[in-house]
């Protein structure tokens, strides 16, 4: 097919590095899950993260989609996208930060469902927050520099495309089986302000993120100013 392991091991970790970067939010899919966690089963509450995870593919596709098919103005313009996309995530991990998940845990309750259920439930209910998610999507695409670059010159578009999304599946899967297995691990000690922590955790997580690609935007400008 004309690629090697390190190609491919390149583009699925950046497709890893998106979808958990995606992934770390709390906000009320998350909350959700934690919840269905809490009142049922680990399994509850995996099985409804499989479900995020799964809408969150569908809407990645689509957002790489429109990275690919920008990928000439991408490439004219890549340090200013980058920049702007540091910004976007820095500023996303501040509303993050600044949410108080613990009031949407006393507001909701999970009802009796079964897998299936868990599943489609959580599906429909992120797909229908495309308009705020694919955008989200596109900032971590340009973070982590994920596009048609060199990279296709030993390996087509479609392997690559392939690579990447599963890489993020992986990545968002990863997510929500160590999220699910930490509350249920700690399930009779585990407290709604608790959620509090995990989201000053997660906002400073991405906030750090986006910090970085700035940065090192603005040394890889200076370097090749330098040259």
């Amino acid at each position: 097919m004309g690629f090697d392991l390190i190609n491919i091991m390149e583009v699925s970790l950046k497709g890893v590095g998106v979808g958990l970067a995606s992934s770390v939010t709390v906000g009320p899919v998350a909350v959700l899950c934690i919840q269905r966690t809490l009142s049922k089963t680990r399994r509850s509450g995996l099985v409804s993260g499989i479900g995020v995870a799964c809408a969150d593919v569908l809407m990645a596709l689509i957002a790489f989609f429109f990275y690919s098919m920008l990928q000439a103005e991408i490439d004219r313009y890549r340090d200013l996208l980058q920049v702007v996309a540091g910004i976007f995530v820095v500023a996303v991990g501040v509303y993050i930060f600044l949410q108080n998940p613990a009031k949407q845990i006393r507001k909701n309750r999970a009802g009796k469902s079964d897998l299936w259920q868990d599943f489609s439930s959580m599906f429909a209910f992120t797909l229908a927050n495309f308009i705020l998610i694919i955008p989200y999507l596109l900032a971590f695409f340009a973070m982590f520099d994920v596009g048609l670059d060199s990279t296709t010159v030993v390996m087509s578009s479609s392997w690559h495309s392939l690579f990447v999304m599963s890489g993020f599946f992986v990545g968002a899967i990863a997510w929500w089986f160590l999220l699910t297995l930490l509350i249920d691990l700690f399930r009779r000690r585990f407290r709604p302000r608790h959620m509090l922590t995990i989201n000053h955790v997660a906002g400073v997580t991405i906030g750090v993120l986006g910090i970085y690609t700035i940065l090192s935007t603005f040394v890889d400008i200076l370097t090749v100013t330098v040259k």
